[in-house]
Order: C-alpha cells, then sequence, then structure tokens
C-alpha cells in the first residue's frame, strides 16, 4: 500500500450542510487502508463517492476524473471534503488514475481533444476514440489499456460497474489480481456490485454507519439483498407486487 492513511485537518465549526453534514464522516479522525484493493460501499447518499472523490483531488487527480495531466472542468462544485484531508504515503505516489462514471463522458471527449494534437493518440485506450465504442467497451478498455502502468500507481474507481455486464465485471476482477501479482498497485474503488466486492481479502468499508466502518462481505446490503433475491425470486416479487 502506497496511500496509508487519510487524516481529517481545519475541519469547520458548522458542519450542518453537505459535504460535512455526512454521517459517514462524522466522528471520523483517520481513516487508514491495510490492503492493495479497498471498497467504499452504502446507500445512494451515503458518501462513498464523495469520499473517493476528495481522496482524489488531494492526490493531485482531476476531480472530474482523469490522470494528473488531465486538466479538463466542465461543472462548477460546491465546497470540498479535499479541503480538509491530509494524506499520509509510503512511498508517496504520483501515477494513477481516478474513473469517476458519471463523467465519463466528458473524459472521453476531452481525450479526443489531445488524439487530435499532432503528438496525439488513443493507445491508452485500445487504439480508438472511447466514444466510438459501446459504454462497456469504452470501460473494459480503459481498465485492460490506461490501467496497465508498469511503475507504482494508486487507482480510484468511483462505480466502474456502471458500464459492465456480470462477465466483464469478472474480467475486471481478473485484472485487479493482475495487479496484485506484481504489487506494484493500490486501488480503492466505490461500488454497488457484490461480484466486485467479492474479491479475496480486500477490505470493505461501510458508509451507512457514522463513522464509516469495516464489514465483512457476507454482511454487505449487496450481498444479502442479492442473495435472497436469487433464492427466492418468486416470494420476493409476489411480495414487492401485492396490490
Amino acid at each position: 500500500m502506497f496511500l496509508k492513511t487519510v487524516k481529517k485537518i481545519n475541519w469547520p465549526e458548522d458542519t450542518s450542510h453537505y459535504p460535512f453534514n455526512l454521517p459517514a464522516i462524522q466522528g471520523l479522525s483517520e481513516l487508514h487502508f491495510s490492503t492493495m484493493l479497498t471498497y467504499f460501499v452504502g446507500e445512494n447518499g451515503s458518501g462513498k463517492s464523495t469520499i473517493l472523490e476528495a481522496i482524489a483531488e488531494c492526490a493531485g487527480f482531476n476531480p472530474e476524473g482523469g490522470s494528473r495531466d488531465n486538466t479538463f472542468s466542465t461543472t462548477e462544485t460546491g465546497p470540498s471534503l479535499a479541503d480538509h484531508f491530509r494524506l499520509s504515503w509510503l512511498p508517496k505516489v504520483t501515477n494513477g488514475f481516478f474513473l469517476r462514471a458519471e463523467s465519463f463522458f466528458n473524459f472521453s471527449s476531452y481525450i479526443d481533444e489531445i488524439a487530435r494534437e499532432p503528438s496525439g493518440n488513443y493507445d491508452a485506450y485500445g487504439g480508438r476514440s472511447l466514444h466510438q465504442q459501446s459504454h462497456g467497451e469504452s470501460f473494459l478498455s480503459l481498465f485492460e489499456h490506461r490501467l496497465r502502468n508498469k511503475g507504482k500507481a494508486i487507482y480510484l474507481l468511483d462505480e466502474p460497474e456502471a458500464a459492465l455486464t456480470p462477465t466483464r465485471q469478472l474480467a475486471l476482477l481478473r485484472i485487479f489480481w493482475e495487479h496484485q501479482q506484481r504489487g506494484q498497485s493500490q486501488f480503492i474503488v466505490a461500488t454497488h456490485s457484490p461480484i466486485l466486492l467479492g474479491y479475496p481479502g480486500a477490505m470493505i468499508f461501510s458508509c451507512d454507519t457514522s463513522p464509516l466502518s469495516p464489514i465483512a462481505y457476507e454482511d454487505t446490503d449487496h450481498y444479502v439483498v442479492t442473495k435472497q433475491f436469487l433464492l427466492n425470486r418468486e416470494t420476493i416479487v409476489n411480495e414487492l407486487f401485492k396490490p
């Protein structure tokens, strides 16, 4: 692990407004990372993506997605947790990538602009524009090519399953495993996917508690609800659809 700790600093006295009112960070002083792969899980609005984005910004990545060299901006944002987080590294890593699913279209357009420059190309994205691939293909191209950095790198992925079929989520698990074998990468991932969460030995933090806390894979709602539905689909559907 390269990123060891996220510590809160200069916390505002007024925590009644977003994002400082998120229960997941109330009472939290430090967050420690101890595994190659760490997950943030939680209900919509629990703060998992907000926390991941703040870590990405503190690490020097574009908060809308990309690497440290990608400087595009398409929207104005409000107060950021990044101003109140401090990262502790050993060693400090500057290579990597921040995937933000909700702004991936804008990132793809930015890459098209770069590729039109004299020295530009799509080598890091499968050899062609991300816009010329399906949503799922473009995500997998990013994972298979852009995440192949041979040096030390940190990758922050916000809901990478958004465009991936279950089969391709399994392919992403294989990519995680290949990175782990090389021992040169750290991943922090916000996800809703029970498939991705099943990676052996990963640390999972639940943002549904105050403050956020570790949770076992089998205790996540993602695992419990999915398992119950698959094993009792007819009963659950009948209950849901009662007049």
